[in-house]
């Protein structure tokens, strides 16, 4: 492991970084997801050396440096406001880092001038922050981070400014650097789109706590709580009571009426089922499938997002689908609809209510 943070706590006014916990591999691409006000930043700004723990300790290949001074850490920020220097040139921004550890100035500007080429800003190296794009800014502060090779390059929420189009342009970007660069990466964000992206693990977070580590398809399928799973985005979360039926589930889901679902699971008692929209094949016909899951239900909403149409069906309970446009076309799916929904029990997932 190249970062080890163990049982980390600060107190920070009225909030608490409560016992964080979690390694990140050598070149590795890490994210640490949350909402708003979920401590993120305090971890990076704790690793980074701003803050000092009131408890725990972080390590670098097994060295302590818990309580080391920040510029000695060599480890790099670029914040979501990029924090440029407004009266330097893109060129001297780069070289910021350079000129402050005394390094030739012959050297920096051929460092400058790599790093530029790295990151396609050549042509911007005259210019001042201020007249550059949100876009063209992030890729200056990148270079003067990256320009000081550092052991781990900590992003906060760098795309957060960034309109969807270029969200995604710069996903692409950090995706290319780090190939090419082979720079450990912890990167955070409130926004799942990032995590595929990018990640090859990711950390979520809520309340100054760590609740859950994996990789991202572990987390998005099998989140370990209810949080995680609303967070994520789950469209299905199924409070009921199971009990064993063989090798699977059978789950009386707390509605009006007796409702069951089959999962693939062997949890007893108070659970919530979590069921990604995604997962619901809407008809207005029986599907014939091993599913072995087809409830009969009525429409009661269709709320368009973007490309998709979100159905919300009266199955006893509410269950929500995700279809496309040309499906809900398709089924002639309008209000009062009567529709049956379909989905296996391998795409339920079980999670014991004492488990949140």
């Amino acid at each position: 492991m190249a970062l080890h943070v163990e049982s980390v706590s600060k107190r920070l006014g009225s909030f608490l970084l409560d016992n964080v916990s979690f390694d990140v591999r050598t070149g590795e691409y890490f994210m640490i997801l949350g909402p708003t006000g979920a401590g993120k930043t305090i971890v990076l700004e704790t690793i980074a050396g701003i803050h000092t723990p009131d408890a725990g300790t972080i390590s670098w290949d097994g060295e302590d440096i818990t309580y080391t001074e920040p510029r000695t850490r060599n480890i790099a920020v670029v914040y979501q406001d990029y924090m440029l220097f407004a009266h330097l040139t893109v060129a001297d921004n780069i070289g910021f880092g350079l000129r402050q550890r005394n390094v030739d100035r012959t050297a920096i500007g051929a460092a400058v001038e790599e790093m530029a080429g790295l990151l396609d800003i050549y042509h911007l190296l005259g210019r001042y922050p201020g007249t550059l794009s949100g876009g063209e800014q992030q890729r200056v502060a990148l270079a003067r981070a990256l320009i000081l090779k550092p052991r781990v390059l900590l992003l906060d929420e760098p795309m957060n400014a960034l309109d969807t189009a270029m969200r995604e342009r710069m996903r692409k970007e950090l995706s290319r650097i780090h190939r090419l660069t082979g720079t450990t990466v912890i990167q955070i964000t409130h926004h799942f789109e990032d995590v595929f992206a990018l990640a090859d693990r990711v950390a979520v977070m809520n309340n100054g706590t760590i609740v859950q580590v994996g990789e991202p398809s572990e987390v998005f399928w099998h989140p370990k709580d209810t949080f995680v799973a609303g967070f994520v985005g789950i469209g299905n979360l199924i409070k009921g009571t199971a009990r064993r039926a063989g090798s699977l589930a059978e789950i009386t889901v707390k509605a009006e009426g007796s409702v069951t679902i089959t999962a693939s699971s062997q949890a007893e008692g108070a659970v919530v089922a979590t069921l990604h929209a995604e997962d619901v094949i809407v008809s207005k016909a029986p599907f014939a499938s091993s599913a072995r899951n087809c409830l009969a239900g009525t429409v009661t909403e269709l709320v368009p997002a973007g490309s998709t149409i979100k159905v919300v069906i009266d199955a006893g309970f509410p269950l929500v689908a995700l279809l496309t446009r040309e499906s809900c076309h398709e089924l002639e799916l309008e209000q009062n609809s009567r529709v049956y929904a379909t989905f296996k029990a391998s795409a339920v997932h079980v999670i014991p209510v004492n488990s949140k």
